[in-house]
C-alpha cells in the first residue's frame, strides 16, 4: 500500500488534481455569508464522506439538524488503504468524495496537488479558539485553514504498577532516571522497561518533537525543510542506542502478534504511546487488568513538563466538491458541535480536539478499572496542554516513512549504529526531494 501511494503522489505532483465531478466549481474567493450558508443547508444534498471511523450515530445527529442534507458514508479499512484509494480518484478525476478524513501529516502531501478546499472563506479560521493551539497548527498553514482537527495523541507513559514495584523503582521523571530504572527492572524482573519499535517512524518523531527538534517544514510551495541528522535528533538516538546496547530496551515491531503477547505477558514493563494507547491496551491485554498506571513522560531536564504528539486525524473537504458549503458544515458539525464531540471521544475513543470536551465531565470522569480507577481521560487531557508545537510535515510523507524503514528504522532493529543510520536517512530525503523539483533548506 505504502508502494501504491507513493507512485500516486509522485504522479500527482506533476499531475494537479481533479474534480469529483466531470466539471470543477471554482472555489469561493472571499468570505460566504450566512444567509449563503443557511441557503445550502436548505437545499436537497448528497454528500460523500470518506472514513475509516464507524461514525454513523455522528451523522445522524447532522442529519438531525439540518434533514435536507444526506451523507453517504463510505469506510475504508484503515487510513493507508483511503490515501490509495483517494489519490487514484484525484488522478482520474473521478470519485473523488465531497468530505475524506485525513492524518495530520499527510495534509501537505494533499495541499500540494491542489487537492484540499481552503476553508478560510467559509469560516474555517474563526473556529480556532475552540481547539487545543498545537492541534490547530497541523490544519491552519502557509496561509490557509485545510481542514477541522477530529482527534489527536498527546503522549505519556503506560506501566506495568507490580512490575515496577517489584523492582523497587517509580515512574521516571527524567530520560535520565529512566535508563536507571531500566537497569533496575531488568536485573530484577528480567523485563525490559519499554520497546522500540524500528517499523513505528511516527513514534521516534514524537521523541524528536518532545526533545524541541522540528526536522521536517514546508513552506506550501516548493521549499522543504530536512534536519532530521542534526544535534537534537542525534541525542535522542544517542540515548536510545545506549539502552539498546546494554540489552535495557527491545526492538520488536510493533502492532504484531508477537508484540501483543508481550505486552500481556510482562515483556515490557512500559509503553510510551499516545492518547488512543489505554482503550487499545484494554482490549489486547485483558489479563493484565489492574496492573497498569499512567504517568508523563519522563524529561529531558528535572522541572520540565514537555510531551508531544503521536497521531491524530482531520476532516477536509475536497478541492473538487460541488457542494463546498454543505461539505465545510459537515466536517465542522462533526468536530465541533458538543454532541457529537462527546460521542467521538466516548463511543469511538477518539481523543478530543477542542477545549470543550476535553473539560466536559462526562470525559475526564470516567474512572477506567483496568488502570486502577485511575482518570485517564483527565490525565491525558492535562497532557494536551504541555504538546511542544514543533511538528511539522513534508508534502512525501510516504516517502519519508519507507526511507526510515530502509536506513534508521532499520538500524533500531538490527541493533545497528543509530547515528549513522540518521545520515543515511538525512541523504535519502534530500536527494528525493530534490529529484521532485523541491529546494531543499
Amino acid at each position: 500500500m505504502a508502494a501504491g501511494a507513493l507512485a500516486l503522489s509522485v504522479t500527482l505532483v506533476a499531475a494537479g488534481c481533479g474534480s469529483s465531478k466531470d466539471t470543477d466549481k471554482p472555489a469561493a474567493s472571499k468570505a460566504v455569508s450566512q444567509a449563503e450558508i443557511d441557503a445550502a443547508m436548505d437545499t436537497p444534498t448528497t454528500l460523500d464522506f470518506w472514513t475509516w471511523v464507524p461514525i454513523k450515530d455522528e451523522i445522524k445527529l447532522f442529519e438531525q439538524k439540518y434533514p435536507k442534507i444526506k451523507v453517504n458514508v463510505i469506510n475504508n479499512a484503515d487510513a493507508s488503504q483511503q490515501y490509495v484509494k483517494l489519490r487514484a480518484a484525484l488522478k482520474a478525476r473521478k470519485g473523488v468524495p465531497d468530505v475524506a478524513q485525513i492524518g495530520y501529516d499527510r495534509i501537505p502531501s494533499f495541499t500540494q496537488t491542489k487537492s484540499l478546499l481552503d476553508l478560510t472563506p467559509y469560516g474555517g479560521a474563526n473556529l480556532k479558539s475552540q481547539y487545543v493551539e498545537g492541534i490547530w497548527s497541523q490544519v491552519e498553514q502557509n496561509g490557509g485553514v485545510w481542514a477541522i482537527p477530529q482527534d489527536s495523541g498527546p503522549v505519556a507513559t503506560l506501566y506495568r504498577n507490580d512490575i515496577f514495584k517489584k523492582a523497587g523503582v517509580e515512574s521516571p521523571k527524567t530520560w535520565a532516571n529512566f535508563g536507571a530504572a531500566a537497569q533496575k527492572i531488568k536485573s530484577q524482573t528480567g523485563a525490559y522497561i519499554t520497546n522500540l519499535p524500528g517499523n513505528d517512524m511516527p513514534q521516534l518523531l514524537a521523541y524528536f518533537s518532545q526533545a524541541g527538534a522540528s526536522p521536517f517544514s514546508y513552506d506550501g510551495k516548493q521549499t522543504v525543510g530536512v534536519s532530521v541528522d542534526s544535534e537534537i535528533p542525534q541525542k535522542v538516538v544517542g540515548y536510545w542506542q545506549d539502552l539498546i546496547s546494554k540489552g535495557l530496551v527491545s526492538t520488536d515491531p510493533d502492532f504484531t502478534d508477537a508484540w501483543y503477547q508481550g505486552l500481556s505477558r510482562g515483556k515490557y514493563a512500559s509503553w510510551l504511546t499516545a492518547a488512543w494507547g489505554p482503550v487499545f491496551l484494554q482490549g489486547t491485554a485483558k489479563n493484565t487488568s489492574g496492573k497498569w498506571s499512567v504517568a508523563g513522560l519522563p524529561q529531558w531536564a528535572a522541572g520540565q513538563n514537555v510531551s508531544a504528539n503521536w497521531g491524530g486525524s482531520s476532516d477536509a473537504v475536497m478541492a473538487g466538491s460541488q457542494h463546498p458549503i454543505q461539505a465545510y458544515m459537515l466536517a465542522k458539525f462533526i468536530n465541533g458541535d458538543p454532541a457529537s464531540t462527546l460521542k467521538l471521544a466516548n463511543d469511538q475513543f477518539l481523543f478530543p480536539t477542542t477545549k470543550a470536551t476535553l473539560a466536559d465531565p462526562k470525559f475526564t470522569d470516567a474512572k477506567a478499572p483496568f488502570y486502577g480507577g485511575q482518570q485517564v481521560n483527565k490525565f491525558f487531557a492535562d497532557v494536551t496542554g504541555t504538546v511542544a508545537q514543533n511538528q511539522q510535515w513534508l508534502p512525501f510523507m510516504d516517502y519519508a516513512n519507507s526511507s526510515f524503514d530502509e536506513t534508521l528504522g532499520k538500524a533500531i532493529s538490527d541493533h545497528g549504529d543509530l547515528k549513522a543510520a540518521l545520515t543515511a536517512w538525512q541523504k535519502k530525503l534530500v536527494d528525493y526531494a530534490k529529484q521532485q523539483g523541491f529546494t531543499v533548506k
